[in-house]
């Protein structure tokens, strides 16, 4: 099957192309898939398919950017020109735009597929019913919030209309179902981008590196990190790096950079800037410890998977979605309360001081990690999609007959 894939892809800086990547790898050594047409948007520079592995032929076709108008129009376009037998969608609801209106015609997509009768699977990161508006820097405003809870709703019900809506955790299965009275919302797990093999789980010599990962400034905020890693100094005199690896959230530029300057004084903090795919196992490997210095989650985390796969002891806020996946994926971590520098610190220390603990940890997440390897997730999407095309087709048989 020739198959069209809609997301931001490397080196594009818009969300989720480090996923739609590690599924592209995937699916391209599918015996089943014969073509994939990745719809991407536009960036100055080559996109990333130079791929090591033997498998099917990947052509781009950048036809979308971010916050533009214009996208239902040529996205609908390729979708047309490329002739697919399938098209799966990379989505998460500012996908297409930070501004309401390019965010919503995009989304409006999955619908015009219908529409044309061409099998579609969304993938859904994330659900509204499920995001802290004012954490994830939307909007504080009470009345907003209600605003953006219908115009969330509305979304959402367009996006049902694909064939299939897959999620990655099954508490929004449950929601779509109940709220939406959805038949066709599938349960298809994150999965762990790569799996190298089985580390030995020691750390290089020098400063114990405790590490975060991912776009801050919103919900993700790093201060109390850096905080915390200075009271976790002075209590037990250990060397200690704060590598704050990623950059701004769009919503909040100059973020991280202020927050350099403000904490110019503090020893041994670095701030990597954006990472590079070929420099993630580095990163990882070095890390003694990776945090989540969240105040509230929008989704199933890709740096959990990857720190799982890299065989990493975890310090996370006990809530949301990061306390789900710990109970139906069995990633372990020592968990603090949000906002709570004090409390993030003992949580850092509890593993810094104990090897024992730290092993255990990171060998507990690799094996929870390996459970879902990106190929076990693309052999899913391929037999979705079969079901949805011979449902079709045999639907038209009976009508022709």
């Amino acid at each position: 099957m020739k198959l069209a894939i809609v997301t931001a892809y490397p080196p594009s800086k818009v969300t989720l192309n480090e996923y739609a990547y590690h599924l592209v790898k995937q699916l391209r050594q599918k015996d089943d898939v014969t073509e994939l047409v990745l719809l991407t948007d536009r960036t100055e520079a080559e996109k990333d398919i130079d791929f090591k592995e033997f498998g099917c032929k990947v052509t781009v076709k950048e036809c979308w950017s971010f916050n533009s108008y214009k996208n239902l129009f040529s996205v609908t376009k390729a979708i047309k020109h490329v002739k697919p037998d399938g098209v799966l969608f990379n989505l998460q609801f500012m996908k297409f735009g930070d501004k309401k209106i390019p965010a919503a015609l995009g989304l409006m997509l999955p619908l015009v597929c219908k529409l044309n009768n061409i099998p579609t699977i969304v993938l859904l990161h994330n659900i509204l019913e499920e995001v802290d508006l004012a954490s994830a820097g939307f909007t504080s405003n009470t009345l907003m919030q209600k605003i953006y809870g219908f115009i969330g709703t509305s979304l959402t019900k367009l996006i049902l209309q694909a064939d299939t809506v897959a999620v990655t955790m099954q508490k929004y299965v449950d929601i779509l179902e109940y709220k939406y009275l959805s038949p066709n919302v599938e349960l298809i797990p994150h999965g762990t981008f790569e799996i190298p093999k089985e580390p030995d789980y020691t750390l290089p010599a020098g400063p114990l590196k405790i590490m975060t990962f991912g776009k801050f400034g919103t919900y993700k905020k790093v201060e109390s990190m850096i905080e915390a890693v200075e009271l976790v100094r002075e209590r037990t005199n250990l060397e200690l790096e704060v590598v704050i690896a990623g950059t701004d959230n769009p919503n909040v530029p100059g973020y991280l950079a202020k927050v350099k300057e403000d904490y110019k004084h503090v020893p041994n903090v670095r701030f990597t800037g954006y990472v590079e795919e070929h420099e993630v196992p580095k990163l990882f490997n070095e890390s003694a410890v990776v945090v989540f210095p969240y105040t509230s989650t929008t989704g199933s985390s890709g740096v959990l998977h990857q720190a799982g796969s890299y065989g990493k002891a975890v310090v996370m806020p006990d809530l949301g979605d990061l306390a789900l996946l710990v109970k139906d994926e069995g990633y372990k971590g020592e968990f603090f309360e949000p906002t709570n520098v004090e409390s993030l610190a003992f949580a850092i220390e509890a593993i810094v001081t104990n090897e024992a603990y730290r092993l255990h940890l990171s060998r507990s997440n690799y094996i929870a990690a390996t459970a879902h390897p990106m190929s076990k997730i693309a052999d899913m999407y391929v037999e979705q999609f079969q079901e949805i095309i011979d449902r079709k087709t045999n639907h038209k048989a009976l009508y022709s007959a």
